[in-house]
């Protein structure tokens, strides 16, 4: 149940007093395109960017058009979401170019990509990303009229009978996605905005009723910042899912001069600074859940957007988005409109990161670091949460440690290759507390640097929660694991504490019930280890980093592969 409401005044009158139009509407429009084209004549940023999107644009006509003959990667689940992207990838650049160069080969190649699209059996509805995804690329309006009209007609009719219609089910029911609370939301509700704004004029009931129910239910999935700003997710799908989230805000303002009170969400522009602590001093992200652990290395265009919006210069990567445009080479999907919000910003400030922060929510989260001039690169991130949140694991209790540029603590992260896992028939999403996904090493709590009991697996359905959380020079934050283990243990607390520039110091409280047989202490690390007198020391890339055992000396650690 969502606690907080966006603006939703959409009803058929809205539309047509209130929305723009005329074409560009969807992100850029005219006062945003006259925007951009002055930036691309004194901004660095904007114009390298924008070389880079040419290159991007000109690789497009390697390929051969859009097609479903196309391989699916190994991480393709049963679905057509890769050669979705691959179109949104193909239409952000194309579309760009032509729209500030007017090169016609760019107009060609936009016209046969979208009657090739178009001219598939469906979007695969079954798997709504893809159609979310899809509808976004199709609906991108910036030909300014250029394309023939049998095209026109063909991508609104394509949108209304391959997008919007398979979105309201012949039941009557909601799809899962529309009031969700994951990614999923985000990205189909994105869809449905972009295809319900490009035909509103073509079936205005279709597109008010599709608007309206997208902001009802977008609310849910805005919920899930709350109330900190954590994405429950992790780190790689606050990339996906608010990527979505601000091409929908941009839209709104493009087509109708707000944002329906999206920035403002509890929570929603607290996650650019969860997103940034997110990415530790090694280069690498604390990438709980199923994210990876690299951070982009071309920028990130999502964080640009909250940049545009504050000012704030701890937003903007500059450095990143500066590099030869050679390098660049894995740009957004959504660069061409990133581009848009890229070429508003105007720095009015650098609000400092904190070094201490901790998040509530459904997946609570707390970071130490050593600020952005720490010679130690001091950088810790633990968690409370459950393993029933979308993605999530049984990691209550976890944590990644970095000290001297070294990962000394890792979160195994990624479950792997979504597709080639459940091609197999192993039920990766089953979450029931003996689901599969809990025999893979890095779902389950014997994976994670936590506490285990009696050797079985966490409650999961069991939230730990960060009940005590102080700043200062020497920060710590408490974490209530009693939920996590159902009557294995009487009550369990964690306290991280760092309690000094190079060192971590991890305080259990635990009170043993008349079941307890075993309480096991993990550290997951990929050094080499050394066991000493009352610990262990580790090394890995010419560093040291030594375990110490302060309350029983007597405890010998023992090595697992």
């Amino acid at each position: 149940m969502k606690t907080f409401s966006l603006e939703n005044p959409i009803s058929v009158t809205y539309l047509q007093e209130n929305s723009r139009k005329e074409s560009p509407r969807l992100v850029l429009n005219k006062e945003s395109e006259a925007n951009l084209i002055e930036r691309l004549k004194t901004d660095a940023v904007v114009q390298n960017i924008y070389q880079t999107i040419k290159l991007h644009a000109q690789s497009v006509f390697k390929k051969s058009i859009i097609n479903l003959d196309i391989p699916m990667e190994q991480r393709s689940q049963d679905n057509q979401l890769d050669i979705s992207r691959d179109l949104l990838h193909r239409i952000n650049m194309l579309a760009m170019v032509y729209r500030i160069e007017k090169d016609p080969r760019m107009l060609e190649r936009i016209n046969r990509e979208v009657i090739a699209a178009c001219n598939f059996p469906t979007w695969n509805p079954k798997h709504f990303l893809d159609v979310g995804e899809m509808s976004l690329a199709i609906a991108i309006d910036w030909t300014g009229g250029d394309l023939p009209a049998s095209t026109v007609h063909l991508a609104k009719q394509s949108l209304i009978e391959k997008g919007i219609e398979p979105s309201w089910p012949e039941d009557g029911k909601s799809p899962h996605w529309a009031y969700g609370h994951s990614n999923w939301n985000q990205v189909c509700n994105g869809g449905m905005v972009a295809a319900s704004i490009a035909i509103a004029e073509d079936d205005p009931e279709l597109a008010a009723k599709t608007i309206y129910r997208a902001i009802e239910g977008m609310a849910n999935a805005l919920d899930s910042y709350g109330p900190d700003g954590v994405y429950p997710e992790g780190a790689t799908y606050w990339s996906y899912g608010t990527s979505f989230s601000v091409v929908t805000a941009a839209m709104f303002e493009s087509a109708f001069g707000t944002d329906f009170g999206m920035l403002n969400y509890p929570g929603f522009k607290e996650s650019a600074v969860f997103k940034i602590l997110t990415n530790a001093p090694s280069g690498l992200v604390y990438n709980f859940g199923d994210c990876g652990e690299r951070s982009g290395r071309s920028g990130d265009m999502t964080l640009a957007w909250f940049a545009s919006k504050t000012g704030n210069k701890s937003f903007y990567e500059k450095d990143k988005f500066m590099q030869d445009p050679e390098c660049m080479e894995s740009l957004s999907r959504l660069a061409g409109i990133s581009l848009v919000w890229m070429a508003q910003y105007e720095e009015k400030g650098e609000e400092t990161i904190p070094t201490a922060w901790k998040g509530d929510g459904a997946n609570p989260v707390v970071f130490f670091t050593g600020g952005e001039d720490d010679p130690h690169k001091y950088y810790f991130g633990g968690k409370g949460g459950r393993g029933t949140v979308s993605h999530g694991n049984m990691d209550a209790g976890s944590f990644v440690f970095e000290l001297d540029g070294v990962r000394w603590s890792v979160d195994p992260g990624m479950t792997g290759r979504y597709g080639l896992i459940e091609r197999t028939g192993f039920g990766l999403w089953d979450f029931h507390q003996e689901g599969d996904r809990w025999k893979l090493l890095n779902k389950g709590n014997f994976g994670h640097s936590t506490i285990s009991a009696n050797n079985q697996l966490h409650v999961v359905d069991g939230k730990a929660s960060i009940v005590d959380f102080k700043i200062g020079e020497r920060p710590e934050a408490t974490i209530d694991m009693t939920p996590t283990f159902g009557g294995q243990l009487k009550t369990a607390s964690r306290k991280f504490i760092k309690d000094s520039p190079r060192s971590l110091l991890i305080e259990d409280d635990i009170e043993i019930s008349e079941d307890t047989e075993l309480i096991t202490w993990q550290l997951i690390a990929q050094a080499d280890v050394e066991i000493i007198r009352g610990g262990a020391r580790l090394r890995q890339d010419g560093k040291s980093l030594e375990l110490e055992i302060l309350s029983h000396p007597e405890f010998t650690p023992s090595v697992i592969s």
